[in-house]
């Protein structure tokens, strides 16, 4: 096939993390020099290390959790191996991520075939059937891991990837891959070496830290600067301070508790069963209150959550754990607090993220787009405003707006700081936004991302 761009690795010498953050590989008639190391063992004080290079590796660094997440959702597995089949047949690559430059897709399918063929290499024997589970692979992380970052490619761009305790060949092959998409990738080996032969050794070169242990690392979370402001007038809501506040217990209304309640049926513009608005406030239990821990632990704001994948992962706003080191997740009825430092995804310009917690969880069901939302529909919201833990509010759909080019739900049904990360609900009970933002000289006029863009953002997490 024809070379998009070529590449070399490790052009210079790296003799510690803060050479890795400085290093920028040229890029010059077609040819792009790119850094790839494991760094072996850990640094007296490795914690303060890896912590100076999250605050100083900015919007264009990102350093990933150990697991790499799993593709359990039948629908992106049909996804991807549909695009392995379509491209071994020759057409063109193309993943759920999006990228502006034309020249990625070709880049991506090149870099595909180089990672391919450093597996064949060492297994000799690997049938059609192994490759392609392998590629999807490949492709499931790039999309779930690095899609926010990749829609900004260019020839020109420079990436940095930080990963810990890589040991197995298909993980370490996946961060080869992303050396072929322009990334500088650094492996933070500090429990042992990368468990593959030295055909696949040779790949990435040495950095000596010091002995081998088990010193924990410390979370990663994401401090990129927000998407740029719209031409209106509109705020998108802080995180509520945070403040100790009761669990609140959501009555009837009380017009509504004076009488039975009515009978299911067929909603006029989904034909799933509308729920009464009792039914919509019970499932407030799938809606978390998310407290947000500075460096100190302290709490700093709070903001709300859903829960989207049973395996404990919540979708919220990006700009609610934006700043946060940690979080803390309060459920409905559950007098367990969730500590938790995992942020798996995000992307600013959506204004989404995925955080996920050591719990098994009741999901929301995603609306899927039978049928297009409309003007004069009838939408619940569910969030914690100011702190108030998962109030229930009503309005109904009054505009779709493009808000910095992202599609955005207008509503009316109130919300406030402290709300943003909240579920925006059909009356059948289905999630068609989250609540991220509203105008700052205007009365319940709030806005939401809308399903499709969630839809797309939580594939290989959410399950239902």
């Amino acid at each position: 096939m024809n070379t998009a761009i070529r590449y070399r690795h490790n052009p210079g010498a790296i003799r510690s993390l803060e050479d890795f953050l400085r290093a920028h590989g040229g890029y010059a008639e077609g040819q792009r020099e790119v850094y790839f190391l494991r760094a072996l063992g850990a640094l007296p004080n490795m914690a303060a290390a890896v912590q100076d290079m999250d605050r100083l590796g900015g919007p264009t660094y990102l350093r990933l959790p150990e697991a790499l997440p799993k593709l359990t959702s039948p629908e992106d597995t049909a996804f991807y191996t549909g695009a392995y089949e379509a491209w071994r047949a020759g057409g063109p690559l193309r993943l759920h991520l999006s990228c502006r430059d034309p020249l990625f897709p070709q880049v991506l399918a090149q870099a595909t075939e180089d990672t391919l063929a450093q597996y064949q290499r060492v297994k000799a024997g690997a049938s059609e059937t192994i490759l392609k589970n392998f590629a999807v692979k490949l492709w499931h992380w790039t999309d779930s891991l690095l899609g926010g970052l990749l829609s900004q490619w260019s020839p020109q761009g420079s990436l940095k990837v930080v990963a810990e305790n890589v040991q197995k060949e298909q993980p370490y092959l996946f961060f080869y891959l992303l050396t072929l998409l322009g990334c500088d990738v650094l492996l933070l080996n500090t429990r042992g070496e990368v468990q593959v032969g030295d055909v696949l050794k040779k790949l990435s070169a040495p950095l000596a830290l010091g002995p081998y242990g088990e010193q924990p690392l410390p979370s990663f979370a994401p401090r990129v600067q927000a998407a740029s402001p719209a031409p209106q007038p509109i705020h998108t809501p802080q995180p509520s301070p945070a403040r100790a506040t009761p669990t609140l217990t959501i009555p009837p209304h009380p017009a509504r508790a004076r009488r039975a309640a009515p009978a299911p049926v067929a909603s006029p513009d989904h034909g799933a069963q509308e729920k009464s608005f009792e039914a919509l406030a019970s499932l407030a239990s799938s809606i978390v209150m998310i407290t947000v821990h500075g460096d100190k632990g302290q709490p700093i704001a709070t903001g709300s959550g859903i829960m989207i994948g049973r395996k404990g992962f919540l979708l919220t706003n990006f700009h609610v754990i934006r700043g946060g080191r940690s979080f803390s997740v309060r459920i409905e009825e559950d007098e367990t607090v969730y500590p938790t430092d995992e942020v798996i995804k995000y992307n600013a310009d959506l204004d989404l993220a995925v955080l996920r917690i050591q719990r098994e969880l009741q999901v929301l069901p995603i609306y899927d787009g039978r049928k297009k939302l409309v003007r004069g529909q009838k939408v619940v919201a569910i969030g914690s405003p100011l702190g108030l833990f998962n109030s229930v509010s009503d309005g109904i759909i009054s505009g779709f707006r493009q808000i910095n080019d992202v599609d955005m739900i207008q509503f009316t049904a109130p919300i406030s700081h402290g709300s943003s990360g909240g579920a925006v609900l059909n009356m059948a009970g289905e999630l068609i936004g989250i609540s991220t933002a509203g105008f700052d000289q205007g009365q319940n006029i709030n806005l939401a991302v809308g399903y499709e863009n969630i839809r797309l953002f939580a594939r290989g997490f959410y399950s239902s």
